[in-house]
């Protein structure tokens, strides 16, 4: 990628000039330097887009598809990313600041999705349910939506991408994309990975562009049968209230305010390296990120150093720097908004333990340190609002009772993580939290097999899983009569 790099749309298989012939700058994130132009997007783009793959998803050749033969073109297109994996590592951490080493673990990891959603292909079906009458045959099946319109965030486009296009793709819908207008490039290139692999033009479409422009419009498109999105809660709702106004459904993957509880009895050196984890890895800029800690009030101090001290010594830097622990914040507002939020804190009585300054690395780029605040309790704004960066608030608790009720105080359930050596202690305060995903004495753990949903403000629907499948089909049920008898009363509802 370059200054000069120019990215058009990409539409049936085709790259495919903006309508409105304007184009936006993706900057990199750890230097200001332009990376390259992206096509903006707006109504008329994504129109075309959807009617390719509405085209597509009508056209015999992909509609009678044999179910194992979508499974061979995902098993290929897993194959392609691993084979690219290096050139799609190093673009993806230029476009939004990732480590390099984390995005090659990632990548490394990503062909998985589409390998374990090409085995599940051929395993879709429906079932036969009995009836009174053992003359009538009552079957289910489930079908393919047929144009599925996903938005895809910036701090992990390919894999938040692959959540929505693998299982997609599998059931036989065609899918239009409209990445976030700071990540486009990983988005477009896999893309025409989708075209290498096999899959028909137009089966899978990339629009670029903002999301008050192409994004609105792919929500609010006629011809689109399910969103499926993942970003803020605010953006979540108000395409929750649009999509259930036309009927249709949307999968949900929102923010989150996680909390990661250190009991008395755990490993606290292991606690102390999943508290890291779970907050200053991706510099927090994930919707699980652990960014309440409590800590019981007999391994709080000791927790909190052993943090602290780590904090202090994680190096920022370089992204594409395999010595580096932190990179920066994707984009300058996020930055921006990361240190208002620590000044809030401050102004709430927050004490800042370590870090909370923005600082450039010697790169000009938009960094933040990582920051660890005390003093503070679950009322604050700066421990209920999620942050979406390096900064971690870290609170003492005394039972197990209190913790529980501290941890559920949130309008966010997405995650939790509980570091404790007492087994019945794990499952008991597993069952209690109110989170879609726990993790006991580790964190940010996944697997494509895995599901995970929100609670409550976190989200709606299932990603990963055999569970996911059930959120791109409709389930159809079909009464057969094999009587040659003649019909009886037509006025009886039969059964």
């Amino acid at each position: 990628m370059s200054e000069t790099t120019r990215y058009q749309h990409f539409i049936g298989g085709e790259h495919v000039a903006p309508t409105s012939g304007e184009y936006f700058p993706s900057i990199n994130p750890a230097t200001r330097n332009v990376l390259y132009e992206a096509a903006r997007g707006g109504a008329d783009d994504i129109d075309r887009a959807v009617r390719s793959a509405r085209a597509t998803f009508e056209d015999p050749a992909w509609r009678d598809l044999s179910q194992t033969k979508r499974g061979h073109l995902l098993r290929r297109l897993g194959d392609l990313i691993g084979e690219n994996a290096e050139e799609l590592a190093r673009m993806e951490s230029s476009d939004n600041g990732k480590l390099l080493r984390e995005m090659r673990g990632q990548l490394a990891g990503l062909p998985e999705y589409y390998l374990y959603y090409a085995g599940l292909a051929d395993k879709i079906h429906g079932s036969v349910i009995p009836t009174s009458d053992r003359s009538v045959l009552n079957y289910t099946k489930r079908e393919p939506l047929g144009v599925v319109g996903a938005i895809t965030p910036w701090n992990s486009p390919l894999t938040l991408t692959t959540s929505k296009l693998a299982p997609a793709l599998s059931v036989g819908n065609t899918v239009v994309i409209k990445p976030s207008e700071y990540t486009s490039a990983t988005v477009l290139r896999l893309a025409e990975l989708v075209l290498e692999a096999g899959f028909p033009p137009g089966a899978v479409n990339v629009v670029t562009g903002f999301g008050a422009e192409a994004g609105q419009a792919l929500a609010d498109h006629r011809d689109i049968a399910k969103i499926s999105f993942t970003g803020s809660t605010a953006t979540g709702a108000r395409i929750a209230a649009n999509t259930a106004s036309r009927f249709i459904g949307s999968t949900l993957e929102l923010g989150g305010k996680s909390p990661n509880i250190v009991f008395e009895d755990a490993n606290v050196a292991n606690a102390a390296m999943g508290v890291v984890a779970g907050i200053f890895a991706a510099a927090g800029q994930t919707c699980i990120a652990g960014s309440r800690v409590f800590a019981h009030r007999s391994v709080y101090d000791e927790l909190l150093e052993r943090v602290t001290e780590r904090a202090r010594t994680i190096k920022i830097g370089d992204p594409l720097d395999e010595a580096t622990e932190l990179g920066p914040l994707a984009f300058e507002d996020q930055r921006d908004k990361v240190a208002g939020y620590v000044d809030l804190g401050r102004s709430e009585g927050a004490k800042v333990l370590t870090g909370g300054n923005a600082t450039d690395a010697g790169l000009g780029g938009f960094f933040y340190e990582p920051t660890v605040l005390v003093d503070v309790d679950n009322d604050m704004r700066v421990v209920r609002e999620e942050i979406f960066g390096p900064v971690a608030a870290i609170m003492p608790f005394e039972t197990e009772e209190e913790v529980v009720r501290l941890a559920n105080d949130t309008e966010y359930g997405l995650a939790a993580g509980v570091w404790t050596s007492n087994l019945s202690r794990a499952h008991r305060v597993a069952d209690r939290l109110e989170a879609g995903t726990i993790w006991i004495n580790t964190y940010r753990a996944m697997s494509p097999m895995s599901p995970r949903q929100g609670f409550k403000n976190s989200g709606v629907g299932v990603e990963h899983g055999t569970e996911t499948i059930k959120e791109y089909t409709r389930l159809k049920s079909v009464w057969v009569n094999t009587s040659e008898d003649p019909v009886a009363d037509p006025f009886v509802l039969r059964s």
